[in-house]
């Protein structure tokens, strides 16, 4: 028996709950949040692909701060299979981490020029570990997706974006040298009890910042065959280097207008107006006062 790429598996279940046959956003309940590191929407969109697949698992991270969120996988084509097998089917396996946007007053994307992706970068390449603890790297996808509250205190998703995180990075070098064990900075202060996490902060690109992704649900990725699904764009990325990436865009076909003509969008993730290789000082705080 032949499977989908789970991948596409994933992005019509999720296309699907999230807005009806007219691309209107479909309400829906959120548990209240526990604490700071809880994201209700994380549960819910694991519940969702739980329960919709039907030949695959949805494994949720078994607890905060552990990247990815959650890992889509067969385990009968994932067990006693070699590494370099399991690296780059997504038929098989598959990581994806949840990153969920606000919107500004305006209706516009927040943080448009620059997500935050706290202590881990994004990569198309994630790290997991096996049931013997040995490490195990999987292809990463990056689910992106736009909530607003409504009148009625229900939630909606405004957009979605389903992309390969090699978009975003692919330098596994850069995100193994993050996740891996680093050296505290200890005994600090006048009294030696202060540590120095050197906890990293990455910013890296939202794609939900491109208008062309915004208010849509999209599958971002590389070429794929589904008759549900029609190309809407091709997407270039320039590497520092010069080189140019080629991602497709697809949506399902009722998404997409009759006559449609595919474009190509070059480096269409927005960055700051300007960018500065030193951190900002800590605000100042001044008092009307004179002295000597």
């Amino acid at each position: 028996m032949s499977y989908l790429d789970l991948t596409v598996d994933a992005f019509l279940l999720l296309r699907n709950s999230f807005f009806d046959n007219t691309m209107q956003p479909v309400p829906f309940n959120l548990r209240p949040k526990r604490n700071t590191q809880d994201d209700p929407l994380d549960e819910f969109v694991s519940e969702l692909l739980e329960q919709g697949l039907t030949n695959a698992i949805c494994h949720k991270a078994p607890g905060p701060l552990i990247n990815p969120d959650l890992v889509l996988y067969r385990p009968e084509f994932c067990n006693h299979q070699p590494r370099e097998k399991l690296a780059n089917d997504t038929t098989r396996i598959v990581a994806i981490e949840v990153k969920k946007l606000e919107r500004t007053k305006t209706g516009k994307i927040a943080r448009s020029t620059g997500l935050d992706y706290n202590t881990t970068p994004p990569c198309g390449t994630v790290r997991i570990y096996a049931a013997d603890d040995s490490p195990l790297d999987i292809r990463g996808f990056y689910l992106f997706v736009a909530q607003e509250t409504t009148a009625n205190n229900k939630y909606v998703i405004t957009g979605l974006t389903l992309c390969d995180g090699n978009i975003l990075n692919e330098d596994f070098d850069l995100y193994l040298a993050t996740v891996s064990q680093r050296q505290k900075e200890i005994d600090l202060g006048t009294y030696g009890n202060g540590v120095d996490r050197q906890r990293p902060m990455f910013i890296f690109a939202n794609p939900l910042g491109a208008q062309e992704l915004d208010q849509q649900a999209t599958l971002v990725s590389a070429d794929l065959m589904n008759e549900q699904l029609r190309l809407a764009y091709h997407i270039i990325r320039t590497t520092t280097e010069g080189d140019q990436r080629q991602f497709h865009a697809y949506r399902i076909a009722s998404d997409i207008p009759d006559g449609w003509e595919v474009q190509i969008l070059k480096d269409p993730f927005p960055q700051p107006k300007t960018r500065v290789s030193q951190t900002q000082p800590r605000g100042r705080f001044r008092l009307p006062i004179e002295v000597s």
